[in-house]
């Protein structure tokens, strides 16, 4: 593969959804949704949620960087309406792949993070109360958004992984505060 088939957002926790058609100069977007062939597009994280989309009926295929600021301004929802505007995709045709990342195990946030999820999520049980803090799941808050957004259940897949509790692994920025990423691409030939 060459350098130029590979296509990465600049991410800076935003919700905005790049459409990836002629030039392939990086913008700063956390998702990207594309039409084109011989190409991968793709997300780095560190403790966040890599969303890998698959339009099977169009298509079309799409990339989402979801940590907590992306979650709580449901960029998983705004990356699934781009695919209907730009390219027709419906929803019951999608299906999302949540990559591994940070879960409830070892994710620790303070109550405005979990009012801010939780204001775009609903209810659930992706977060629980411990002491004065929250441990919070952002794949299941994900995997609830996209229910909402009318991807299938059965449409889903979930790795259960932790990117924290498996430092050999994965990397985690909470692990080990240090730089690094791991990548969650998609494809079409």
């Amino acid at each position: 593969m060459r350098e130029e088939q590979i296509f990465l957002p600049i991410q800076k926790h935003t919700n905005e959804v790049h459409n990836l058609q002629d030039s392939s100069e990086p913008v700063i977007a956390d998702a990207v949704i594309t039409d084109k062939r011989n190409l991968l597009i793709g997300v780095l994280v560190a403790d966040c949620v890599p969303l890998l989309l698959h339009d099977t009926v169009r298509r079309i295929m799409g990339a989402v960087h979801a940590g907590w600021r992306g979650t709580a301004s449901g960029i998983l929802m705004k990356t699934v309406t781009a695919m209907r505007e730009k390219y027709g995709s419906l929803p019951r045709d999608l299906v999302l792949a949540i990559g591994p990342s940070i879960r409830q195990c070892s994710y620790e946030v303070d109550e405005e993070v979990r009012n801010a999820v939780s204001a775009a999520t609903g209810p659930g049980s992706y977060y629980k109360k411990r002491g004065g803090k929250y441990l919070l799941d952002l794949a299941s808050a994900n995997r609830i958004q996209a229910v909402k957004a009318g991807i299938p259940e059965g449409s889903i897949w979930r790795s259960d992984e932790c990117t924290y509790c498996n430092p050999d692994k994965f990397y985690s920025y909470r692990y080990a505060r240090e730089t690094g990423r791991q990548g969650g691409f998609i494809g079409m030939w």
